[in-house]
Parts: structure tokens; sequence; C-alpha cells
């Protein structure tokens, strides 16, 4: 019996280095996907970080149960926009981008796709690549959470910090499309 074809990444090769895309991170205040409380985005363009933004996010729920995870408190996000209110200030970010960045992608998919349902907006069709699935496939890197792959590649990172996480993300979908590309030449 022949073993199965491991399944390869698109984009993961010279080519990602000249897609624009977006890495893309959700803290989110309790269990329920569409408790979005913060945002980060970092805007890949022709393998540069081109652009850079965090949002706090008032979330529909009032209760927290994961401040002890991100720091983030109700009193916190009092003041800030609800996520349609985010989302509107996004489109220059995400406008062109092939596709989205996020470690544990089905996570922030799960979340972007709730908290659009929520608030009756259109869920973007972009598609979503794993910084993980990545992590994993180009250098078999076993444990991938987010804090392993940066001390692996000595990159810096706050976790749990939406914009340090999305920043993270995108170095490392960068540094994976290299190191592919490197492999291949």
């Amino acid at each position: 019996m022949v073993a199965p074809k491991k399944k390869s990444l698109p984009f993961l090769s010279g080519e990602l280095l000249h897609v624009p895309f977006v890495a893309i991170d959700f803290e989110t205040a309790n269990r329920y996907r569409d408790s979005a409380c913060a945002v980060g985005m970092v805007r890949v363009d022709d393998g540069v970080v081109t652009g850079r933004r965090s949002w706090l996010i008032r979330p529909k729920q009032s209760f927290f149960e994961f401040t002890h995870i991100h720091g983030i408190t109700l009193a916190d996000v009092m003041d800030s926009p609800s996520f349609d209110q985010v989302w509107a200030e996004c489109g220059e970010l995400l406008g062109g981008a092939e596709f989205l960045a996020a470690h544990n992608a089905s996570f922030d998919r799960s979340v972007l796709q709730a908290c659009c349902l929520s608030f009756h907006l259109p869920v973007p069709r972009a598609p979503f690549l794993c910084s993980m699935a990545a992590a994993r496939q180009i250098w078999n890197l076993r444990p991938t959470r987010l804090s392993d792959v940066c001390a692996f590649l000595n990159l810096r990172l706050k976790h749990h910090d939406a914009l340090s996480d999305a920043d993270a993300c995108a170095q490392i979908m960068l540094a994976a499309a290299r190191h592919a590309h490197s492999r291949r030449v």
C-alpha cells in the first residue's frame, strides 16, 4: 500500500513572497465566538509588512472569562467601538489581500465568521492559511503553539496581544515561504 501524499499548503513557495495577504488575530472575551474584544491585523505586500493596526472591541456580551489570558477587561473596552464599527475601518488593510493568515486559523476564522453573522455583515470570502500548519509542514515542529514557533524562529512576541500575535503570524508565513523557496532553488 502506498502512503497518501502529504497535502501541501498553497502559497508556501516563493509565490507567497509576492502575494498580498493579511495576518489576523482575535482575542475573545468569553467562550462565545462572537465575543471578539480585540483584533490585530498585519498587511504584507511583496514580502514586506506595509501596515499594522489593532483595535479593542466592545463585544455584545458584557462578561469576560478570558481576562486571565489576554488581560483585557470590560472596563478596557467600554468606550471602544463594536465589531461592525471596527470592521468598517479594516477595508484599507484588507483590500486586495489574496488570503488571511492566522495561527490556529480555524479559531480566528470562526471568530470572524461569528462576528460578521452577529452583526449581519458579509463574511469575507478570502481563504485562511494557518501558520501553525505551515510550521508543522515546513520545519516539522511540535509543539506548534505560537510561543514555540516564535522561539524557534527567534521572533519577538507579546503573546495574546492581538497585534503582536498577528505580526508573529505574518513573520512565520514569510519565513516558511522563504524556507520552502530556498529548498526548491
